[in-house]
């Protein structure tokens, strides 16, 4: 991609998370910033071993304006705590970074983000991982993991498994958080989330370890 018609051109010269922050704030590249109250960018940790990316924003993180603090990030770090990974260690970030609903009577109901508007935002998550630099890299849902790991990735077949990346020498995909929340066997559907990231745990350890020991 030539970067036309994308956020590439608003990307820093030489970025840092701050910057790229303040930037994407007056982001236009697509049609979403019309009817999302603000820009969502991604937060955490400046030193993440670990970048969790998912969909888009959420109501309440388009209200809020920061990633992963509705219902779904609730649970979401709820998770990362039975798994015992640092939430201080992990990064959150979306592939698009407005959020895109209709509405439905007073309430504002998601809908998924086209490919136009995943490739015009790309550019802010390339920028965010090349800053990061992390270790695993963990898609969270199909529209995440097909933006990243492929148009074929199927989460319901490859969740779990380690698939070759650019964006971190490790990735892996799983279920979005969100997906829990609407299942009917939601206690056994967290178990196997949390299996998942007990191997993000495990994938974070062995990393640095390797690390460790090269020095």
């Amino acid at each position: 991609m030539d970067g036309e018609g994308t956020a590439a051109a608003l990307v820093p010269a030489r970025p840092s998370l701050k910057k790229l922050r303040e930037a994407a704030t007056g982001c236009k590249a697509c049609p979403l910033w019309e009817t999302g109250t603000q820009t969502v960018f991604g937060e955490g940790g400046a030193k993440a071993d670990v970048v969790f990316v998912g969909e888009q924003p959420g109501d309440r993180e388009d209200i809020e304006g920061h990633p992963f603090v509705g219902p779904a990030g609730k649970l979401l770090d709820k998770a990362l705590e039975e798994a015992q990974i640092d939430r201080s260690q992990v990064y959150v970030t979306n592939v698009v970074k407005h959020f895109k609903w209709k509405p439905q009577g007073k309430r504002r109901i998601h809908q998924k983000p086209n490919w136009r508007e995943i490739a015009a935002c790309r550019p802010w998550l390339d920028a965010e991982v090349a800053v990061l630099k992390p270790r695993v890299l963990v898609c969270l849902g199909a529209t995440a993991a097909q933006a990243l790991l492929g148009r074929d990735f199927r989460v319901s077949r490859q969740r779990g498994e380690l698939v070759d990346s650019p964006l971190a020498p490790n990735a892996i995909a799983t279920v979005h958080p969100s997906s829990i929340l609407r299942a009917e066997d939601r206690e056994a559907q967290f178990r196997e989330f949390v299996r998942d990231l007990e191997k993000v745990a495990e994938l974070i350890a062995a990393a640095s370890n390797r690390s460790s020991s090269s020095v």
